[in-house]
């Protein structure tokens, strides 16, 4: 059925259950995991009259960010091995996160995309959405939604 499923994970709590749940899913149906966090790319700042300055460096922030996405993926790989599947570990950075999960996706050769349901609620979800749903726009691979 499916061969390698892409599992994007960010280290939340609504995340690493779907984690658990994809390496689960994947035991069942035989397929290899790869398991993808979108870094952050360093915000631009804007001056003038009231801004912030943000101390932090592109390259103190490009290590923090490397940092939280070892980390992220070692939870996800833990998992993985407990459960006995295979695995891979990715990430990349940019700044639109739907973007990099399907080109992560395709580059992967992945034939499914396995994720949680971020769902921003109310009015905010109306405005601005939710990265699962610009996934399931955007991508022309299958996306199974975890809740």
């Amino acid at each position: 059925m499916f061969k390698n499923i892409l599992v994007p994970t960010d280290g939340s709590p609504l995340s690493t259950d779907t984690v658990k749940r994809a390496v689960t899913f994947a035991k069942e149906t035989g397929a290899k995991l790869t398991f993808f966090f979108a870094k952050p790319d360093y915000p631009v700042a804007f001056y003038g009259e009231g801004a912030l300055i943000d101390p932090t460096t592109p390259e103190k922030f490009a290590k923090m960010a490397d940092q939280q996405a070892q980390e992220v993926l070692a939870a996800a790989n833990k998992e993985a091995q407990a459960g006995g599947v295979a695995c891979e570990l990715r990430s990349t950075t940019g700044d639109i996160p739907y973007q990099a999960i399907i080109d992560a996706a395709k580059l992967e050769g992945c034939d499914l995309i396995f994720m949680a349901s971020h769902g921003r609620r109310g009015f905010s979800g109306l405005l601005l959405g939710s990265e699962t749903q610009k996934v399931l726009t955007h991508s022309k691979i299958p996306v199974l939604v975890y809740r």
